[in-house]
């Protein structure tokens, strides 16, 4: 025949489940947000070396542009309608990427669907 428990023994066993469950999700949380920085912090780094060439090789042809437009008008009036095209390119481009950043949701995927499945099991081993 099988050893009865004291229903504190069950308890207690039962806390200190409950109890690990919650520290290995708050730790698959921490080790989810850490790598996801990691991953930003990595593709930041790329697109800033790229944007300050990119700036290198826009401000030559913004040059080249002026030059070119000096030839057919005035050195100032060539130099305003390259400052006023790049101006409205700029405009469009930082509207748009407000717009983007506005439907960023970042969320620990891996971990809302771990404590959905605990609390699901919870509920259910109360019952």
């Amino acid at each position: 025949m099988a050893e009865e428990r004291a229903i504190s023994d069950i308890l207690q066993d039962l806390l200190t489940d409950v109890e690990g469950m919650v520290r290995y999700e708050v730790r698959l949380a921490k080790a989810e947000i850490r790598e996801d920085l990691t991953q930003a912090l990595s593709s930041g780094i790329w697109i800033v070396a790229g944007v300050v060439v990119a700036l290198s090789a826009w401000l030559f042809l913004l040059w080249t542009a002026a030059y070119a437009l000096s030839t057919a008008m005035s050195a100032w009036a060539a130099t305003l309608v390259v400052a006023i095209v790049t101006g409205v390119a700029a405009a469009v481009l930082i509207v748009g990427g407000i717009h983007r950043a506005k439907r960023l949701q970042p969320t620990p995927e891996r971990t809302v669907e771990s404590v959905k499945e605990t609390l699901g099991w919870l509920k259910q081993s109360t019952k």
